[in-house]
């Protein structure tokens, strides 16, 4: 796997388990690389947003522990750390869903990224201008409240808030989800911008694969808690088992259901 630098983040055989009996993710390992932006693929209830949750350390919220394995950020285990240690790290997550504080303004929303900063009044709202020179449309609607904001001004404001922390790294989960698809395409294209030019690492979780492999540069594919394929986004768009069955293209005759069933797919997976 290609890098501009080391590796960021390694995730290694790792198991989660939630309420101490059911088992999510089994084994699962990749690697991050520095100023890469890696995309963790798969449907609905593969394990995505498990592994994110893992990463950032937010599972204990939901009665979820990692049980074997470890997860090292810079060569360093982070698995042990609390949510907002790793924030100081550099590592943040963008929930699924956005999550944004209903009742504040965009701006006071964006300004709660910069929690963990010490770095001074002057130094926060340099980024905020950063932040707004990103997304313009939320220096227009600043004073507006968060609540009343559309899903595509309130995902631009999660991932603003997100950078105001100034991260190294953003764990981004399902960025499209419930989106117009021109949306969709806004937000990946500044996902883009803020790799190549702030050197931000991103590892998002997305159903979307057409567009995460458009703008990914490797790509993992997890299926029922286990990484079932991996390459660079180049080779898994031409792939055919992930034309047909992530991308809704085939190359061959038309097939009947039992074809396309869950084991079969692994039978050609696993061959």
């Amino acid at each position: 796997m290609s890098a501009n630098g080391g590796t960021f983040l390694s995730v290694n055989n790792i198991e989660v388990i939630y309420d101490h009996v059911i088992l999510v993710l089994k084994g699962v390992s990749f690697d991050v690389p520095e100023g890469g932006i890696v995309a963790l693929l798969g449907a609905n209830g593969a394990g995505k947003t498990t592994t994110l949750k893992a990463i950032s350390n937010l599972l204990r919220s939901e009665r979820g522990d990692v049980t074997k394995g470890s997860i090292e950020y810079l060569g360093e285990r982070v698995d042990q750390l609390s949510s907002n240690e790793l924030v100081k790290k550099g590592v943040v997550q963008v929930m699924e869903g956005r999550h944004c504080f209903e009742h504040l303004t965009v701006e006071e929303n964006l300004l709660t990224g910069a929690y963990t900063r010490r770095d001074g009044r002057a130094e926060v709202n340099k980024d905020l201008e950063l932040v707004y020179s990103y997304f313009p449309r939320l220096k227009e609607r600043r004073r507006a409240q968060a609540g009343y904001t559309s899903g595509g001004e309130q995902q631009m404001t999660a991932v603003g808030r997100a950078l105001m922390a100034r991260p190294k790294m953003i764990l981004l989960d399902e960025p499209s989800l419930g989106l117009a698809p021109q949306l969709v395409e806004e937000i990946f294209d500044i996902v883009q911008r803020l790799n190549k030019d702030e050197g931000v690492t991103f590892l998002l979780a997305e159903q979307n694969t057409n567009m995460a492999l458009k703008y990914a540069n490797y790509g993992y594919i997890l299926e029922n808690g286990r990484i079932v394929m991996d390459g660079n986004a180049a080779d898994l768009r031409e792939n055919e088992d992930v034309k047909e069955f992530y991308l809704g293209i085939s190359s061959g005759e038309k097939k009947s259901y039992r074809n396309v069933k869950h084991y079969r797919r692994r039978k050609r997976w696993l061959a």
